[in-house]
């Protein structure tokens, strides 16, 4: 069976030439662990046309109690490379990847180690050996698009929607509908979506980027326009009825067949994922989990966004197995959620799991994770004298849950999922701009599911006046009278509305008013509205939008029911339930009063800052 040794003095020299992609740009999880003596570890990522990859660079993280090691490149049977591990922690290491063969845009490698410990040591199991800041290597130069079916290349850093300076209501629509199936498309890729105005020449598109132009008239269909020494753009076009469907056609199937440089299509419906009391651990993308260690322990992902719709009375019947212990070995099963344990039981000699069990609704997540774990206790003698245990829950194991109105939690984390499957966009009369702000909630939100969301740009008042969910955009202020948002302003009064300990209103009076932009999130006694406004500071609102989108993990940390963004200051998030650290300055609960004051005391740049706060019952 061939394979590559390299050299142990050239193992950290980094790859020279073509492009490199980190794990996260490529939408992979990281980082790599490999637990044991003898670890394992699958990699899938995307290949670019006209690249191909030629090393795997990373940093090692040595476990304790390890003299030396190797890792080696499977594909199937046949072994790519294999290289020694460095001798010290934290440094680099080159793993060649030439011949790796490429499937549909993508290659799928085995990594597998295999560590020496130091004399009269063990391996220890809950200590792995680590690679991190993983990127791959790549040569060659990046194809350019020559049909409609391959303009979207399988790893994207930016997209670029072009759209009128004055956009009708269907090229808004069109943008965000755009923007939001590109990111459910590229799903874990941290793909950059930004909204330009129409009416100069763009730009070139950099590489891995690509631009798509998006204007209401009567030639319908998407169109390749090339550009002489850049990439071609793709051309959106059609009546307001049409641009729907053409902009659908980027998001379906149907795309692989658009092999020319011009596609018009048909009408298309989008089949929105219905939601349902009784699924399965497979159908929520886990066909099976399983562990190997001394005490094995498993984690099962309860995710609301692939239920379809916030849940709620969440009961899950595991099916599976574990390897049975020795007499001189005691065990129990336990299931556990955010650290609390909800549910204990004993093994028996069949190692047959077979158990329904009940997750609080107060522990729920919009991610919620289940764990099992088969606890054992007594001797296990030295290295390899105990072998390890396997504990696996079948993929069939069902999850029954009931729709919950309002949603739990409440807040942020009952985001998305309770704007699936189909959400209106309710922009207001600054419609570029509106347009802009939608589309970056929209982008944030879809990061969020792992189902496609359906959406649909209306006004304020339509999607207001409507029993549908909605994100509302009132940029420069909430003019709604009939809709009551958990922060709100009258000159220089903030209002804060049942987000303060149990069922408290507080009001907050400032002099000089403080500008700031908000995001709030709450049931409003009928259905889910995220809005977006601020008291008469739309500019404000774009910092905290920017602020959000630099970063896509901070929707999934944000636990409250709104974020509110001043000047120099961090965002704040506050709600009835305790705030995440998702920067610095946060903070949560009847802290915000405080905060907010002293912020205006800082933000006060003459006279004197007067305030008055005053707390009443709900």
């Amino acid at each position: 069976m061939p394979f590559a040794v390299a050299d142990p003095d050239t193992v950290a020299a980094p790859v020279p030439g073509g492009p490199s992609f980190t794990l996260a740009e490529m939408g992979t999880v990281a980082p790599l662990a490999f637990y044991g003596e003898q670890g394992t570890a699958e990699l899938t990522f995307p290949v670019p046309r006209g690249l191909v990859p030629v090393a795997l660079n990373a940093t090692v993280e040595l476990p304790v109690n390890v003299r030396a090691g190797t890792i080696g490149v499977m594909q199937k049977d046949r072994t790519i490379a294999r290289v020694p591990l460095p001798p010290t922690d934290q440094a680099s290491v080159v793993i060649p990847l030439a011949g790796a063969a490429v499937t549909d845009n993508a290659v799928t490698v085995t990594l597998r180690t295999y560590l020496v410990p130091l004399e009269g040591n063990c391996v220890e199991p809950t200590n792995p050996l680590r690679l991190t800041n993983a990127s791959v290597a790549f040569t060659g130069v990046e194809a350019p698009p020559t049909t409609v079916a391959d303009f979207l290349p399988p790893i994207l850093r930016k997209l670029t929607i072009a759209i009128p300076g004055s956009p009708a209501r269907a090229e808004s629509d069109a943008a965000v509908r755009l923007a939001t199936a590109t990111t459910a498309h590229y799903g874990q890729q941290p793909t950059a979506v930004v909204v330009v105005p129409l009416g100069r020449p763009l730009p070139p598109a950099g590489p891995f980027e690509r631009q798509i132009v998006i204007e209401q008239g009567p030639d319908a269909g998407l169109a390749l326009q090339f550009v002489p020494g850049a990439l071609p753009n793709l051309r959106v076009s059609g009546t307001e009825s049409d641009l729907v469907n053409q902009t659908r056609l980027l998001a379906a199937d149907i795309s692989r067949l658009a092999l020319s440089s011009k596609a018009v299509v048909g009408p298309l419906k989008n089949s929105p994922q219905l939601p349902g009391d009784v699924t399965t651990l497979r159908a929520l993308g886990q066909p099976v989990v399983s562990a190997v260690a001394l005490s094995p322990q498993v984690s099962v992902g309860l995710d609301q966004t692939r239920m379809g719709r916030p849940a709620k009375a969440v009961r899950v019947h595991l099916i599976g197995s574990y390897t049975p212990n020795p007499a001189s070995v005691s065990a129990r099963l336990v299931a556990i959620v955010g650290g609390e344990t909800i549910d204990t039981w004993s093994v028996d000699e069949r190692g047959v799991i077979d158990r329904w069990v009940d997750v609080p609704d107060r522990l729920l997540q919009r991610y919620t994770t289940l764990g099992i774990a088969l606890n054992i206790a007594g001797s296990t003698g030295r290295c390899g004298e105990f072998q390890p245990l396997t504990l696996t829950i079948d993929g069939d194991s069902v999850v029954q849950s009931a729709a919950a109105v309002p949603p739990v939690p409440a807040g942020f984390q009952s985001l998305p999922q309770a704007l699936m499957p189909r959400t209106l966009v309710g922009i207001g009369p600054d419609a570029f701009a509106d347009t802009a702000r939608a589309t970056a909630i929209a982008v944030a939100m879809q990061r969020l599911s792992a189902l496609p969301i359906d959406t649909a740009v209306t006004s304020a008042e339509e999607a207001l006046s409507s029993r549908s969910p909605a994100i509302v955009v009132a940029a420069g202020g909430w003019d709604h009278p009939g809709v009551t948002l958990p922060v709100s302003s009258d000159n220089g009064r903030l209002t804060l509305d049942g987000v303060v300990g149990q069922g408290q209103s507080t009001t907050l009076t400032l002099d000089p008013e403080l500008k700031y932009g908000a995001l709030e999130a709450f049931f409003d006694g009928r259905r889910s509205l995220l809005v977006a406004t601020s008291n008469s500071a739309p500019g404000q609102l774009d910092a905290l939008l920017r602020w959000v989108s630099a970063d896509p993990r901070r929707w999934s940390k944000v636990d409250g029911t709104a974020v509110i963004s001043v000047p120099g200051h961090e965002p704040v998030v506050i709600g009835p339930q305790p705030g995440a650290q998702v920067g610095a300055g946060l903070s949560s609960g009847p802290a915000v009063a405080l905060w907010i004051a002293a912020a205006a005391v800082l933000a006060a740049t003459a006279g004197t800052a007067l305030i008055v706060v005053r707390s009443r019952r709900g």
